[in-house]
Formats: structure tokens, sequence, C-alpha cells
């Protein structure tokens, strides 16, 4: 291995320092402290020069082992970020010009006892610009980002991670570095670079059957013979097989028939079964005595994307089936964890993974303007049940096809599709983020006439490149196009829909800032929600620690430009006052720390009505649309402390958000909706079996602890994996029954209760704006801090009814099993689960109590 420490120094010697590998040049200088906090106030844009410069990293190492007897010695890169001129000992073996691809390079000739290797780096954004320069034909748009992103151009002009040139949730960052692993392997008969295994059901034979495919690297000049040999002990299953391996780069591809005999347990996503995999051995003994064993997890699933007619609606089906079972996905989008890969450690990944599952999601999409991920973030994916839609690396913006990109993305794709497609978790590939939308909204303003050329590029790049690869290489689950497309209508309309967005077919993505989010009926009722969204801003711990006491106001040029969308802002402002009421505090900072509960406030309302408006949506047709089968919000996790539409901050910390998706995302849930002066409930289920249930209704008036009346409908059943009305009431009957109650002095909430313990959480359906309510009082809201062995306890009270009570630790790490919920009753406890060592004086320090009446 070549990991470690390696000289790094910038184009013209003014800067020379030590640098890790795995890496980049901007966690180098600040690990010496050259620099500051990259994310510290404006330092993104400070720091430019970082990205402009050309950087080299070297060393020099000592062979381990005698070269002579080694018929083959290579220098393998996992990454490199991006474009670099590789040398050994003065003599250029190889360049690179793609982050996602794996290189081996050739050094047998070259290589001494001793010897010194460079990685000679060219500026990310000077390589971009060039090429656009060299492309003459004809433009590939966009050029630049928009100004309030404050990026880099050309960003489709380098295999380079898209957002890292700027995007509208994150910083520019172009970074330079040996960003994986890099090792010297040395080997003489035949050395195995991939290993990969996929599961396919028979249905006609009713059995499972494992694809083992091996690739290899044979240096001998003549074919080689063996015997592997494949053991899965807890499945008694056992299989040999001769083999040949012919001279160069080759595949064998081995067909393991499991026993019978044998119970299979298949891997199921989180809430629907267990993640059960198996240990496998496989072993290869070839002629020359020398063997190789590979230990790997087998695990067994089927996927199907299901697009067919539905009764009573024009167009298709959009639908995963797993196991042969349809599953509704829930979840979010995915993007990277930092601006810089080599701070993305497995406790990072673990813990957004964990935040994931613990908010009741089985789903996310990695999103194709950021990095395939590390092998790790798949592994955990597959152990908690997470699947994954997983884009190519394209987003938002045209791309080139001329024969050298082509080649590039070529081997990226085969690449990655090799290092991924045993893991269960991936049950989708898509060629790119929103390009074929793109194209046909006239996004870039394309003359009609010119239109031609990017169609045939569109068409060159994902199908017949990418979609060719993909299909080759891996049969076991669904390759589409593009996020949103129409499926197999885009197909039909050669790979280019007239209307991406069309609701009858495939995937939607959707944003509204304007339209009151509040309003159920502005949401396109769509087959499958891959993206859907609303802003907010990060908690004051998580802004304190990049800022100055200046930034802290709503409208301080620090919150200017951490805002990347335009006008987002004030697109929050707008969406807040439709519902309640702007913060007016004389203080300053009271009135910062204010506008920051309210915003997390809307934008936990706001996705919750979206989210429950398409999971009820999952089981009924109206006017030709519904069988909704998907919501993936966008999106998960930050990259940076700023406002965006994550519901975990950077650095893992939940937004009332996350807390709300808890909720509405729960295996069970009532959900309320209002149409025309009448009050819907239907019944949300993702559980196998249909259960008997009582649904419990309680109207509180704002300004009472007391319910005014109470409410329950039993015996309703809820069919398995459905959504179904059940309860309808006119506004107006409801209240007569409640006396005293108006629409704005009075709250509703319900849940729904089964045997066993079976329960939903409670919901809430506000009959006004909490602007106009009439009633809420000013509450004296304090709580009292125990420990119990690792978790600690916060009791509740309340002198009257608050609306979303938060409780807020500062940066002390972890999160509450419950928050920004509406108090209706005296007392209540939240648990605390802290993520490292706390106590119960610091927790009690750190607490702040916010309701909706406190804000001022």
């Amino acid at each position: 291995s070549l990991r470690g420490s390696w000289r790094l120094g910038n184009g013209n010697g003014s800067v020379v320092l030590r640098g890790e590998v795995p890496g980049c040049v901007h966690t180098a200088l600040y690990r010496r402290g050259l620099i500051q906090d990259p994310y510290y106030r404006f330092n993104d844009l400070m720091y430019r020069w970082i990205s402009l410069d050309n950087w080299t990293y070297s060393r020099t190492f000592k062979m381990p082992f005698d070269m002579r007897k080694w018929q083959k010695v290579n220098l393998v890169f996992d990454g490199v970020d991006t474009v670099a001129q590789i040398l050994i000992n003065n003599i250029t073996i190889g360049k690179t010009d793609n982050m996602f691809n794996r290189y081996s390079f050739d050094i047998t000739s070259v290589i001494k006892e001793v010897n010194f290797v460079e990685v000679r780096f060219l500026s990310a954004v000077s390589y971009a610009a060039e090429q656009s320069r060299c492309h003459k034909a004809y433009s590939i748009p966009p050029t630049c980002p928009p100004p309030v992103q404050k990026g880099e151009c050309h960003a489709n002009f380098i295999r380079k991670e898209q957002c890292s040139f700027s995007w509208d949730w994150g910083p520019s960052f172009p970074t330079q570095g040996i960003w994986k692993d890099v090792r010297i392997e040395a080997y003489n008969h035949y050395h195995l670079i991939y290993f990969s295994l996929t599961s396919f059901f028979g249905k006609f034979a009713q059995q499972w059957s494992l694809e083992i495919e091996s690739i290899f690297d044979v240096v001998s000049s003549k074919p080689i013979v063996g015997l592997v040999t494949v053991n899965i002990p807890k499945l008694q299953t056992r299989q040999i097989f001769s083999v040949e391996l012919q001279p160069g780069e080759g595949s064998i591809v081995l067909l393991v028939n499991i026993n019978k005999s044998s119970m299979v347990e298949t891997w199921w996503p989180n809430g629907h079964g267990k993640q059960t995999g198996y240990n496998m051995t496989t072993t290869f003994i070839m002629e020359g005595g020398y063997q190789i064993e590979k230990m790997s997890k087998a695990y067994f699933r089927t996927v199907e994307l299901v697009q067919e007619p539905i009764l009573g609606s024009p167009g298709l089906s959009f639908y995963f089936r797993i196991n042969g079972r349809p599953i509704f996905i829930k979840g979010s989008n995915w993007i990277p964890a930092d601006s810089f890969q080599d701070r993305v450690t497995y406790d990072t990944l673990w813990l957004l993974l964990k935040s994931a599952t613990d908010a009741n999601m089985n789903a996310l999409r990695v999103w194709g303007g950021g990095v395939y991920e590390q092998d790790e973030f798949y592994d955990i994916c597959d152990e908690m049940g997470i699947m994954i839609w997983q884009d190519f690396m394209f987003a938002c913006a045209l791309y080139p096809t001329d024969q050298n990109y082509l080649e590039s993305v070529r081997a990226e794709v085969s690449h990655q599709v090799r290092r991924l497609k045993s893991h269960p978790s991936i049950i989708v590939w898509s060629g790119n983020n929103e390009n074929e939308a793109a194209i046909a909204s006239n996004w870039f303003s394309i003359p009609y006439a010119d239109r031609g050329v990017y169609i045939k590029d569109y068409v060159m790049l994902y199908v017949k490149n990418i979609r060719e690869i993909v299909l080759s290489e891996d049969k076991s689950r669904p390759f589409i196009a593009s996020s949103p497309s129409n499926g197999l209508e885009s197909v039909k309309e050669g790979w280019l829909s007239q209307n991406p967005y069309d609701t009858h077919y495939g995937d939607t993505h959707f944003y509204d800032y304007s339209s009151d989010c509040w309003n159920w009926t502005v949401y396109p009722k769509s087959r499958f929600a891959s993206e859907y969204g609303f802003q907010s801003w990060p908690s004051f711990s998580t802004i304190e620690k990049v800022s100055s006491t200046e930034d802290w106001s709503y409208t301080s040029n620090f919150s200017l430009h951490r805002q990347h969308h335009e006008n987002g802002n004030d697109e929050m402002l707008r969406q807040i006052g439709y519902h309640f009421k702007l913060p007016q505090s004389t203080d300053p900072i009271k009135k910062f720390k204010d506008m920051i509960y309210l915003t997390q406030v809307m934008q936990a309302q706001c996705v919750k009505t979206e989210t429950e408006f398409y999971r009820f949506s999952q089981s009924e047709i109206i006017k030709g649309e519904g069988h909704t089968m998907g919501a993936l919000y966008w999106q998960l996790n930050d990259i940076w402390q700023a406002p965006s539409w994550a519901s975990l901050e950077y650095g893992g910390k939940w937004k009332l958000l996350h807390y709300f998706a808890q909720k509405f995302f729960a295996p069970l849930l009532p959900v309320a909706y209002e149409d025309e002066g009448v009050l819907y409930i239907y019944g949300v289920s993702d559980l196998h079996a249909d259960h008997k249930l009582t649904l419990r209704v309680v109207v509180h008036s704002w300004s009472s602890l007391e319910p005014v009346c109470t409410l329950a409908k039993e015996g309703l059943t809820v069919e398995a994996q459905s959504a179904v009305p059940i309860y309808k009431e006119s506004i107006k009957g409801l209240l007569e029954r409640c006396r005293n109650c108006t629409t704005k002095s009075c709250v509703i909430t319900f849940c729904l209760v089964g045997e066993g313990g079976l329960q939903s959480p409670t919901n809430h359906h506000f009959l006004s704006s909490l602007k106009d309510a009439v009633g809420l009082e000013k509450t004296q809201l304090s709580a009292s801090v125990s420990q119990q062995d690792d978790i600690y306890m916060f009791v509740l009270q309340t002198t009257a009814v608050a609306p979303f009570v938060s409780l807020d630790v500062g940066s002390i790490k972890g999160r509450f099993s419950d928050n920004g919920f509406l108090m209706t009753e005296k007392k209540k406890v939240v648990t605390f689960y802290p993520w490292e060592p706390t106590s119960v004086e610091e927790l009690q320090k750190s607490l702040t109590l916010t309701s909706l009446v406190d804000v001022i």
C-alpha cells in the first residue's frame, strides 16, 4: 500500500507540505494549519486559489520484495481526483482524467528497488475550461452555474463530482488529490481484479441461483486451468467447477444452484423483513499451486420495476416489487456528505444512514451530481435494508460525446457496475439526473432547429453507451435512462418524452415555493415522487461554528452568501408568512434564532403535507391519476452549514423535518385532509397483514389542556399495504358536535390503535393558519432531565397547549425520540439518545425549549 504521508507542493513550489493519502489538497493545508476551516464564513471564496493552482503529490518507496521474481507489477489507483500525469522514476506511465475510474498502470519495466512516484495534477477548473474551448463544433450548456452559487464553469466537461463546482445547496471546492486507495500489485500467473455475485430466482424450477463473475488478468502466455470451489455452509451448497483462464484480461462466470432442500431467507427492505445474508467462500486453486480464497456475503432478493396498464387510468404504473411484493418506497435523496471526501468516515456514513432508518425510511436515491459512494456506504445499506436508487454521475447539464469522453465514461460505468452490483440494496440504475427534462423543457434555450444534435448526444451517451454496458454487466436489476422520466413511455418516444413530468408515467420531480404548501391540491398525484422539498436553515449551534457575531441575522452578508438558491431566503419568508407571524423581536440574535426555528417548522409542515398526500394516494385513482408508490423527498443530508432542503444538518443533527419524517413515514399512519369543507381521514399501512383498528379523534381548543370532545370509531379494517378512507365528516358538523369550537379556536389530533400494542403516531390537522389561531396562550414550558443507563429522560411540563415544541441541546450530539410536536397534555416524556458521552448537567445547561408562542 502507498497510503500515508506524501510530499505535496503547488505549481511554483512556494507551498510545500506533507499530505495524507487518501486525501486532498484542501484537507492537507487545513491539517497543517496553513488555512482556516474551509467552511468558515466566506472561505469558499477566499480559497479559490487552491483549486486554480496545479499541485503535485510525490513520495519515494522501497519495494518490499524482489522485483525479478514477478512477471507483472502494477501501480493501482482506486480513485484520482481528477486530471493528472503519473510518473515513476521520472518516466510518465500514464494519465488520469476521471475521478470515478480505477486506474491500473503496468510499471514492470520501470520499477527499481527504490522508487520515486509523482502525481502531477492539473487544476480541474482550468482543464474543464480548456476542454470546453476545444469543443468547437457546438456549445454544450450550461456554461456556468447561476451567479448566486458562486461556482466554477464547465463542470460538464470533466468527469468529476459535478457539485464540487458548486450547487444550489453547496459550495465550490474543486478538489485535487488521491482520494482513494493506491497500491502496488505484483503477480506471476494471474490476478483477480473484480469479484461479484448476483442472485436470481428461477420461477420455473422454483430455485435460487447465484451468478458469480470473476475478472482476471492472466500474464502467462498459455491458458491456465484449475478448480473453483464455492461453499455456502448454511445453505448446504457446495459446488466445484473446472475453469480455464485465457491470457489477457477476461472473465469467468459460474452459476451456482442453491440446494433446493435449504430454506433460503430473502433480503428485505427496512420495515418489511430481515436483511439475511449468507457467508460464502470461493476458492480458486489453479495450476502452479497458487490459490485465492474469497470470502463474501451472498444475499437473495429479486427486484422488478413494474410498468403496466392501470384500470381506470391512462398511462402505466411505476413501482418496485421486491421478492414479488409491491413496496411503497419511503425515503430521501443522498448528496455527498462533505466537500472533502477524505473526511467522510465509516462513522459519518453509519450515523447518517442509521438516522434514515430511524425515521422509518426504506430507500435513498444516490443523486447523480455527487459521487458513487464508497463500498462501506453500500455495505451499511445492505445491513440496514435501505434500498438504493443509483444514479450515474450526470446532473442538470448536457454532456459532450466525443470519442475520448465516451471512452472514459465507458470505463467508469463498467468499473462502477462491477464494483457495486453485488449489493442487494441497489434496486435500480438510473442514467442521469434531470437531463431528459432539461432537453424536453428547454432549460438552456436551445433553438428548435438545433435540438437534434443534443438529442443525438443524449441517446448516444445514456442509451448506446451507459445502458448497453449496464445491461451487459448486470442482468439482475432494472435500468432507466433518466430521473424524472416517463419510463417505458420515454423509451417509446425515442428516449426523450414530450413531458417527462407526466403524472401518468414514471417518476416526477416537483418544486413550488410560491403556492401555499398546506394546500394539498397543488401537488401532482404522480406514480412516483422521486424529488420534492422545501428549504430551511440549520440550527443556530450548527451555524455558530462557521460564523461570527455580525453574521447572526437573516439579512446579513453571511446569510446571503450561504444561500445558493436564487431568492431562497425570501421564498422561505413567503412560505412562513402564509401561516405564521414573522418574528419582530428587537434583540437581533433572538430574532435570528426565531427565524431559524420558523424555517424549520415551515419546512417540516410543508414536506409532511406533501408526503402524506403521496402516501394516501397509493391505492386510489382520481381523474386518471394516483397509485403513487414512492416518496423520496429532497434531500437527506447536508454538505456544509447552510440553508438547504436537508432534514439532517452537516454533522448529522436532526432538523424538525427529520423528526416529522419519523412520523409521516411510520408503518401505520392516519392522514387527514380537507376538501370543500369536509374532513377526510385515511388509514395508511405498510404492514403485511390487515388490521382491525380504532380511530381516536380528539378536538382541542387552543386555550385549554382539557379536550373539547373525543370520538372513537371502532372496528375499522385497514388493509395490508394500502391507503383506505376511514372517516369523513363536514367540519361544520364536527364543530357543532364539539360545542364552543371554531376553525380558529380548535385543532384536531388523531391516532390509530390496534391489538397487542399496535399504535400509530398521533397526527394533527390545523383547521386554520396558526397566525389566525384564537386562544393560543403564552405557555410556561419546563423540563427536568434524568439519566437511565445510556439514555436521558426529559420530562416536559406545560401550562397551555403548545404547538411545535422544540428541544435543542446545542452541539451535544444525539437525537430525541420526538421533537417539534404539538403538546396537548400537561406532561410529556421525551428520550434523548446521545451519540457521544454527555451528562445531565451538560444537557440541562445546553437545553433551550421553544414553542410557537415563544416567537415574538
